[in-house]
């Protein structure tokens, strides 16, 4: 069973139907207890970092996820869940996120005629094989829509990178941690195959 985070700011119906198409159980909570229990966790998300923030607080969940994250569960990031895990974000100020990694989140500044928000498909290139990507990964394409990106502060943590305007993060692995600044589940058979491999994980993925 994995576990979506319900805090209102995600697609959450559309990461629980993908899940279900590769054949995997998943339930949407807002459940502190649940989520602190979870067998896997994803936190999803569309919208700003500091309204994120604020929902997660109002609902205690944000200790509970930390204290997931500190476990050998694994844990999916997507989009906004990804951003999330940073220490400050800057979308219409300055906010604390998470906190897990270290790094900031900040805004594209595009030469033209690049636009902002980055948005369509995109080809990803691989700094670190991560187990839940196949290995045939590098150069494919995958789906996003942002106007922000994280800066990791620890490099080693980038396991897939993008361009747009110059090279940005697009996916982090640390341990059992893992978060994609694109959309799996809108990625049609790339992003469902990740989702496959995240659901097959074992308890413990040993060390990225």
């Amino acid at each position: 069973m994995i576990t979506i985070v319900d805090y209102q700011m995600g697609n959450l119906r559309s990461v629980q139907k993908a899940i279900e198409h590769v054949g995997y159980e998943a339930r949407i909570s807002s459940d502190a207890h649940e989520i602190a229990n979870a067998e896997k966790l994803i936190l999803p998300g569309v919208g700003g970092f500091g309204d994120a923030m604020a929902e997660l607080q109002r609902r205690d969940l944000v200790q509970p996820i930390r204290d997931f994250i500190a476990t050998d569960r694994p844990f999916l990031g997507i989009c906004l869940g990804l951003q999330l895990l940073f220490e400050k974000g800057y979308e219409g100020g300055s906010y604390d996120g998470l906190g897990v990694l270290p790094g900031e989140v900040v805004r594209f500044e595009c030469p033209a005629p690049l636009k902002v928000p980055h948005m369509g498909w995109n080809t990803v290139q691989v700094q670190r094989q991560p187990p839940i990507l196949e290995s045939d990964v590098d150069g494919a394409y995958f789906y996003f829509v942002h106007s922000y990106y994280v800066v990791p502060e620890d490099p080693s943590v980038v396991a897939l990178s993008t361009d747009y305007g110059g090279p940005f993060c697009a996916m982090v692995w640390r341990d059992n941690l893992f978060a994609t600044q694109f959309h799996p589940e809108k990625s049609q058979a790339n992003g469902l195959r990740l989702l496959e491999r995240f659901a097959l994980l074992e308890t413990a993925v040993g060390h990225g």
